[in-house]
């Protein structure tokens, strides 16, 4: 019976491993700030089975995405050293049982969504086939700028949370998918030129594999700069005020710096420090609003 129990836990625990956790909590948080932002913002409540829908469609969502990708991934996973022991290619799970689980998550998602409204169905679709079909079939294998056509599905997340709750200033809603869109070339490519030998054996053209170091860490920073800069649009729509327009400005000019460190001197340490405070950073952007909007 324990050893039944064990085994129980343990394939619970590669499922997980296989959704990709770290990505989709990340969305999923962006999705609720962009919820709770809108709820403040315009004095909007949020019921409970919102919440449940909203925070289910995009949880799932995401997690379908991740497996998805897994699934279409698994022979180049197998090559590259930092996913060889991932679900799939290390035999935990199996190729058709993971394609089973991806398709039931997104069925959840594409559900709970349609149950929010239409345009928060439809941008969960269009989320779920760029992800999978346009970025992970396709252009991932086939492009440089793979990460860019697939980006647009990383801002779904927060404009479905924004559309969950209202309509009223929907360029907000777009500022803030804008804002995971452009954070994303950042973040990707970064680790891709951490790990770019990586992606050399398995014959994937990301951007510091197809383009020298020198070009690699030039559009790093240019992409850096874009981000930033975008970052503080929100403050000129009369929505937010200073406590997002100081985050914004500390957390971008860290981001800057670490930039400029990795034009300067390109390294494995600094880009794996771009990647790193990434995260933290886009995170910050949205408690940002949050913060502000609270006290709006």
């Amino acid at each position: 019976m324990v050893l039944e129990l064990n085994a129980v836990s343990n394939q619970i625990k590669n499922y997980y491993e296989l959704t990709k956790p770290k990505i989709w909590y990340l969305l999923v948080f962006t999705a609720f700030g962009a919820a709770i932002s809108a709820s403040w913002l315009f004095d909007i409540p949020i019921s409970l089975a919102t919440w449940i829908l909203l925070l289910g469609a995009v949880a799932a969502g995401s997690a379908a995405a991740d497996t998805l990708t897994g699934y279409n991934d698994r022979d180049i996973d197998a090559v590259m050293e930092r996913t060889k022991d991932r679900p799939i290619p290390s035999g935990r799970i199996s190729p058709r049982n993971a394609l089973i689980f991806g398709l039931a998550l997104a069925s959840i998602s594409l559900i709970f969504s349609f149950l929010i409204n239409v345009w928060a169905f439809l941008l969960m679709a269009f989320g779920l086939f760029d992800n999978i079909i346009v970025y992970s079939k396709w252009l991932k294998r086939t492009s440089q700028y793979n990460i860019i056509w697939g980006g647009f599905s990383g801002g779904a997340p927060a404009l479905i949370g924004y559309v969950a709750v209202t309509f009223q200033h929907i360029e907000i809603g777009f500022v803030m998918a804008g804002l995971v869109f452009f954070w994303i070339p950042t973040h990707i490519w970064s680790l891709a030129l951490h790990v770019k030998e990586d992606y050399r054996k398995a014959n994937v053209p990301m951007l510091p594999v197809v383009s020298s170091e020198t070009k690699s860490v030039r559009i790093i920073a240019v992409t850096t700069l874009m981000m930033v800069v975008f970052s503080v649009l929100p403050f000129f729509f009369n929505q937010f005020g200073l406590i997002y327009l100081a985050t914004a400005t500390i957390f971008g000019i860290v981001m800057l710096v670490l930039s400029i460190w990795l034009l300067v001197k390109p390294s494995e340490k600094a880009s794996w420090l771009v990647f790193k405070f990434s995260s933290p950073y886009l995170a910050a952007l949205f408690i940002a609003f949050m913060v502000d909007a609270f006290f709006h």
